[in-house]
């Protein structure tokens, strides 16, 4: 066979398996046996081996056999992958309904409806079609790159079909069907192998194998349900359309994906969804109700970490009884003193529980919960294990009600409990060694100062031996203190001094919630960070200044700046800032965004730079960057090859901009 007709028969090849993965895994409507699609990707390989030239990296043998990794190099995301809110009752579900209408003056409102598979998260990166990159969900601002792995799972292309956008990056669900989980636990009991608990840990687990020969053989499958555009082309403009784009392109999305109207629309799909819930190949653990308009979705925006326009509705969580052993109180990092159950370990939600909070005091005491009683445990929103009841007929003779210490287990100082506040505290601060330990292991995690290698256990053990008192001492400490702690040896010790001067470049964001401020997550920080020039500034601001901030009311206010009125707390910033402690200077104030206010829309290419050089341009000088044209647009940059949306900035009356009068812009600006 010539050169040439070599070349044809393998393309021909390569598009009839192509072809057949699509029908399987995106249609559900196979055309050939599972005999007759092993038989053509064995003479696929067969021909690859004789003619090495041929096997290109999107032929489908290649999504199995690379090369182990040492490691998972850190994937940031250019969006962060953010988690949804969570509704587990009709009520819930109406005020966020009311939410939305109120935000928008709407009465009428389309969801888009989908179930909610019970699996791992990750993003799909594709450039000119190829698949190049692919990325767990990590933190949502940073995952791991597993793109080896993705590409052994054949439900994901590796290079998509009909038209598509230079640069585009589609998000979705790593899942194991019930019976590819069933054949892989069968398969693992067979070899000796410890079991799975439940399909998502199978596919987590399987999705982060460090051979991707291994997670090759893993029956591994993939659901589309969101799209990020980065360069080229233009999108439809509803969630229910992105998902039909994101099949044509030929990856399989959820088959339940439906738009419903309103509140009683979304409380019928949940119903159907319920009942038909066991009759499903897949585990789903709720379903997912998003604003269908994308455009809405815009003006709804976001809060913390996850969307205003879109919502989980949990199925209730799986229930159980057991006995509770004994019942403990734990002091966290900001004094509240939590009562914690002691259980018989019982499985519950796919895991092996022996702990479940009872939340704070009051909630004690209206369930009346006792050690010794035996009581209905639930894994809720299937993550915090807590008590929903007590069994009162098989209580036993001569139990006594639970009462809360009155003073701190740790440090023995008085406990207080604010008025109007179900909380009750410790007040030592960091003279309990308790809130000293949970101060540092927050101060060291991955989100705050990332400090890798510094973990609970090491900390316990440095607060312990007095090495430190403060989270500022953890940069004072030298090999040889480390050295001389237990399983602490001196390699561990030399990456824990290096992890130490890594952390001190961070950002002024990270660091603002690294501190531990009382109710100042992630979200807060960088809303901090943003809104002033510098730290020094943060930390002389007043309570009423800080509540022009969004997002920050009047308590997190107070308790930001009584933090930073604190004596000891300055002085453990100034300690820490002397230490090298730094950041780039901030963007983030007002006076450096001559551009605040102004939307913008790009669409076509543009040869200088990038469009998420231009989008990070644009933002940093105040700008909102969309995705679609309204009347709202201020400004259209139109590159070469423009799409539709150049099209409705002239039928809009909307200002555009060439590439030319972009770049005078935002230098001008």
């Amino acid at each position: 066979m010539s050169d040439k007709n070599l070349k044809k028969h393998h393309a021909h090849l390569c598009k009839q398996i192509n072809q057949h993965n699509y029908q399987y895994y995106v249609l559900d409507d196979p055309l050939i046996s599972d005999a007759e699609y092993d038989r053509l990707m064995r003479e696929l390989e067969k021909l690859e081996q004789e003619h090495p030239e041929l096997a290109t990296l999107d032929s489908p043998t290649q999504r199995v056999g690379a090369a182990p990794h040492k490691d998972f190099p850190e994937v940031i995301h250019t969006i962060p992958m953010l988690s949804l809110a969570n509704a587990f009752d009709e009520d819930e579900m109406r005020a966020f309904d009311k939410r939305v209408r109120d935000k928008l003056g709407l009465d009428v409102i389309e969801y888009a409806a989908e179930s909610k598979l019970d699996g791992l998260a990750i993003t799909l990166i594709y450039k000119n079609g190829k698949l190049i990159k692919g990325a767990t969900r990590g933190d949502g601002f940073s995952g791991e790159d597993v793109t080896s792995n993705v590409r052994t799972i054949r439900a994901i292309p590796l290079m998509l079909r009909d038209e598509y956008p230079d640069v585009v990056e589609i998000r979705g669900e790593v899942y194991l069907s019930k019976q590819g989980f069933h054949e892989l636990n069968v398969s693992r009991k067979l070899n000796h192998e410890k079991l799975f608990a439940n399909p998502r840990n199978a596919a987590a687990g399987s999705l982060r194998q460090l051979d991707p020969a291994i997670t090759a053989k893993r029956p591994l499958r993939f659901y589309g349900y969101s799209v990020v555009v980065h360069a080229g082309g233009d999108y439809p403009d509803t969630q229910t359309g992105i998902l039909k784009q994101i099949k044509q392109w030929g990856l399989p999305v959820t088959p339940d994906v439906r738009a419903v109207k309103n509140i009683e629309g979304c409380f019928k799909y949940y119903q159907e969804m319920s009942q038909k819930r066991a009759r499903l190949a897949y585990e789903i653990d709720g379903v997912v109700f998003k604003v269908n308009s994308l455009e809405q979705q815009e003006k709804l925006g976001y809060v913390s970490r996850a969307p205003r326009w879109a919502i989980a509705y949990k199925f209730p969580a799986e229930e159980t009884t057991t006995r509770i052993k004994s019942i403990e109180v734990q002091v966290g990092r900001t004094g509240a003193l939590t009562p914690v159950a002691k259980l018989e370990p019982v499985f519950v939600g796919g895991v092996t529980v022996t702990n479940a909070t009872l939340h704070n005091e009051d909630e004690i005491h209206r369930k009346d919960v006792r050690s010794g009683d035996e009581v209905v445990i639930r894994r809720a929103g299937d993550v915090i294990p807590e008590v929903v009841r007590v069994v009162r007929k098989k209580r036993r003779k001569g139990s006594r009600p639970f009462s809360m210490p009155k003073s701190c287990p740790v440090c023995g100082s008085d406990i207080e409990r604010t008025e109007g506040e179900a909380i009750i505290r410790c007040p030592a601060g960091l003279f309990c060694s308790a809130q000293r330990i949970q101060a540092i292991i927050h101060f060291a995690s991955r989100r705050a100062m990332d400090i890798e290698g510094l973990g609970d256990k090491l900390v316990e053990q440095l607060v312990e031996n007095n090495l430190i008192e403060t989270v500022a001492d953890i940069y004072d400490l030298s090999k040889e203190q480390l050295s001389s702690l237990e399983r602490i040896g001196h390699k561990s010790a030399a990456n824990l001094i290096n992890a130490l001067e890594k952390s001190k470049q961070t950002t002024l964001s990270r660091f603002i919630y690294a501190l531990g401020i009382r109710e100042v997550g992630e979200a807060t920080a960088r809303n901090l960070a943003e809104h002033f020039a510098s730290l020094g500034e943060i930390r002389k601001a007043t309570p009423e200044q800080l509540e022009q901030i969004i997002d920050i009311g009047p308590v997190v206010a107070q308790h930001i700046a009584r933090f930073f009125e604190a004596q000891h707390n300055n002085e453990v910033i100034d300690k820490l800032l002397s230490a090298g402690i730094s950041w780039p200077q901030e963007t983030g104030a007002a006076s450096a965004k001559p551009l605040k206010g102004k939307s913008f829309v790009v669409t076509g290419t543009l040869e200088s730079m990038t469009r998420d050089q231009v989008k990070e341009r644009l933002q940093s000088l105040g700008a909102k960057v969309s995705g679609s044209v309204s009347a709202k647009t201020d400004y259209v940059v139109i590159g070469s090859n423009p799409g539709s949306k150049a099209d409705k900035a002239s039928q809009l009356g909307i200002t555009t901009l060439d590439e030319d009068e972009l770049i005078r812009l935002i230098n001008t600006d």
